[in-house]
């Protein structure tokens, strides 16, 4: 066990290390010298930084401070560990490499499309040790946990949305808004391509045949807080009768499902294909009013004696 911790440990450093260096590429040579806010805290620290010349890493990690501190409180520290040291580190290597890292000035939508992946890469490697860039991400899950009628994909659109609006502004050209929208856009798809991920709103739908499906069930429910169907299957070859494991995620959430499935059931039989829209619980609300889902039901029950 001290062995496996010992490795997962040296693996989240390294991961996020490197992840960090990756962004620190993709802003000083890319965004921030081509006048390129893509949305989040990052984007609010690239404005500063061309108005009145604060450093970018150290903006954004003073911002996301009291972000943090909620997350603790609101989450766990355990929970929050991970993309603490992911701010502290990429705040640091942004601001570090800024002196030496020659920025690229051509082609703009070449500018975007390389900032877009460059992006991509760097948090799709953050995801995939289970941390967050903080910034919206963070500030999107706090307040989801609150606000339950609200997608998280709402939430970051609105978010990271008005920063490239203001960001037309401060440039004073509307160009620079709509190559931080490219930016974003590769950034995402760069995101789903790494991570076998949707974004908020869709989702990843697994099925999961083991041997051990009631204790993979279980550490699914406890470890990602993700509800869990079983359902009675029957295997053709066998004739053997078991149950498979139904259950949707979210693209941050795929590589520790993996995981889990591997550490418990290596031999495990899975299936991963993707869910255009998922309806229920943390996903997309049912309904646009406030009424239970229950109630609703027993309404339609009633209309229909």
């Amino acid at each position: 066990m001290k062995k496996e911790t010992v490795k997962e440990l040296s693996l989240d450093i390294l991961f996020i290390l490197l992840s960090s260096a990756i962004t620190a590429v993709g802003i000083n040579m890319f965004t921030a010298p081509n006048n390129i806010a893509p949305g989040g805290f990052t984007g609010i620290a690239t404005l500063l930084n061309y108005l009145y010349g604060l450093p970018i890493g150290a903006v954004t990690f003073i911002m996301n401070i009291p972000f943090v501190i909620w997350a603790v409180v609101e989450i766990g520290y355990k929970l929050v560990l991970k993309t603490f040291l992911s701010v502290l580190t990429s705040s640091l290597l942004t601001d570090l490499s800024a002196s030496f890292i020659t920025p690229y000035h051509g082609d703009m939508i070449l500018v975007s499309i390389c900032a877009g992946v460059v992006l991509g890469l760097g948090y799709s490697l953050m995801f995939m040790r289970e941390a967050t860039s903080g910034g919206t991400d963070l500030i999107a899950k706090l307040l989801n946990n609150r606000v339950r009628f609200i997608s998280m994909g709402k939430l970051l659109l609105a978010i990271d949305g008005l920063v490239v609006v203001i960001s037309a502004f401060v440039y004073r050209k509307i160009e620079n808004a709509l190559y931080a929208c490219v930016v974003v856009f590769v950034c995402s798809k760069i995101i789903d391509s790494v991570l076998m991920g949707t974004d908020i709103g869709n989702g990843k739908l697994f099925f999961i045949m083991s041997a051990e499906n009631e204790t993979i069930a279980k550490r699914i429910m406890e470890e990602l807080g993700r509800g869990v169907t079983l359902f009675d299957s029957v295997g053709a070859y066998t004739g053997r009768e078991s149950k498979t494991i139904l259950c949707a995620v979210r693209k941050y959430q795929i590589q520790k499902l993996h995981r889990i499935i591997k550490e418990t059931d290596k031999y495990a039989f899975v299936i991963a294909t993707d869910a255009n829209e998922i309806v229920g619980e943390s996903f997309k609300p049912h309904f646009s009013d406030d009424k239970p889902l229950k109630d609703i039901v027993e309404k339609i029950k009633n209309n229909d004696r």
